[in-house]
This record gives structure tokens, sequence and C-alpha cells, in this order.
């Protein structure tokens, strides 16, 4: 049995004081105790920052600053992380109950070692914190870093990397990015373990979501670059048609 993990919780944020107290409410709630919390804002000009500092929770590292973007904030949280395990729960998503991080911890400690990846499901909900439905790519019983050829199975919440395994995020992506972080995450891993958890609650109102059209420009780049580019244009004109289908 492996020892009990620490995990990062890293948070990044900018301007977002009107959907970040669910975000820090699910990890006050959280049963299990070995976590620190890392704040990365973009230099908020609102009262996200004071919030967090208010809220009660531990504060390993916050940084309040302007940068480059989403990923560039990433590669801070990563920079400072000192846990086990990378875990990046963004400003209005939240941990779907008060036992998810004890629940993924005893799936960890169930193996020899700690697990490469632990993975899992992704409910999805409105700005009232309702529930709309699960995650339309649901978690395959099996993952490598073949499986995103079919698209980004595993919601970037619900996919907690080691530490040791997790490079820092390429900046040359805007958008997408994470699709790209969790195919080199999964290319240098061998244990990749589902823990059958629903993860996190995730808010409906994402970057990606936002500039729709430009993400998947950018998603198609990196997979093209992982898996070919003929290989990628024939699985997306299926990906047409799954979305004709599923509608």
């Amino acid at each position: 049995m492996s020892r009990k993990p620490k995990f990062s919780i890293i948070t990044v944020t900018f301007n977002a004081a009107s959907v970040i107290a669910p975000t820090l409410q699910s990890i006050l709630e959280q049963s299990y105790d070995n976590y620190e919390f890392l704040l990365i804002d973009g230099g908020s000009s609102d009262n996200t920052v004071e919030l967090v500092r208010n809220s009660g929770i531990k504060i390993a590292t916050l940084v309040s600053e302007r940068d480059k973007g989403l990923y560039d904030a990433m590669n801070k949280g990563i920079a400072h992380a000192t846990g086990d395990y990378l875990c990046f729960l963004n400003a209005g998503d939240s941990f779907h109950s008060g036992d998810t991080l004890e629940k993924m911890a005893a799936v960890a400690a169930e193996k020899e070692e700690l697990p490469d990846i632990l993975y899992g499901e992704t409910a999805e909900v409105d700005d009232n914190r309702r529930f709309v439905r699960m995650r339309r790519l649901q978690a395959p019983e099996k993952l490598d870093w073949r499986s995103f050829r079919h698209g980004m199975l595993v919601c970037h919440q619900a996919f907690f990397a080691r530490r040791d395994k997790a490079p820092m995020y390429d900046l040359n992506y805007r958008l997408s990015a994470d699709v790209d972080w969790c195919i080199r995450v999964m290319k240098d891993s061998k244990d990749i373990v589902n823990t059958h958890i629903i993860v996190v609650d995730y808010l409906q109102n994402g970057l990606s979501l936002q500039h729709h059209r430009a993400s998947l420009i950018e998603r198609f780049r990196i997979m093209a670059k992982h898996y070919g580019l003929l290989p990628t244009i024939l699985r997306h004109m299926w990906f047409v048609v799954r979305a004709v289908i599923i509608k």
C-alpha cells in the first residue's frame, strides 16, 4: 500500500469574485486534509484575492500579478506546487462532494506505488449550481495517450497527474493547451487509474466555450501533432457525424 498522497489544488483566477465562492466552499468542505491550496491570480481588479484570503482556507501560495494568460498562470502553479498530485480547480468549478479528495486518495493508496494519473467523471452545473448533465464525453474504462484521438475524454479538472510526471503547458496554445498537456503527461505515464468517482462539478462558461471555434481549431492542431494529419482529418469527419447523431 502506498503512502497518503498530498494534493496540490491550483486555482487560477482573474476577476473571478462572482464565481469563486462555490470553489472555495468545496475546498473547505473536504474531509481529507493532506492538500495545499495555491491561488494564482492575474492581478484582479475586483475583490477575488480578498475573498480567498478571508475564506478560511490555509493558503500555501498566493500570487497576484499580470500574466500571459491562463496557461502561463497554470505554469506558475506547477512551479510552486509541492504535492504528489496536481489538481487544477478553476474558479467556478468545485469538487463534487466533501469526500472527493478522500476517495481519490483511497484509490491511490490501494497501489504499491502512487499511480501516475488518477482520473474520473465530471458533472456539468449551471450558474445556480444546479446539475445539468454528466459530461457528454464520459471517461473511458481504460485510458492512455491514444485515447484522446477520440476527443478529450476526461475533463482537465478530473485528471490528477503526479507532479513528477507533469511538464509545463505549451504557451503556443492559448485555448486548448490542457489537451496537449494531458496527452504529454499520458505519454510519460504507465499506471493510469480510473477512480470511477465523480470528481468535479464543471461550470458551463469556460474560456474555451467562450471562444469555441478558435478552441476547436487549436485542438485540431494538437491532435494532428500527436496523431498525424490524415488520421485527424478522418476522425474529425466522424466527430461531425457523432455530434449530429447525439443531437
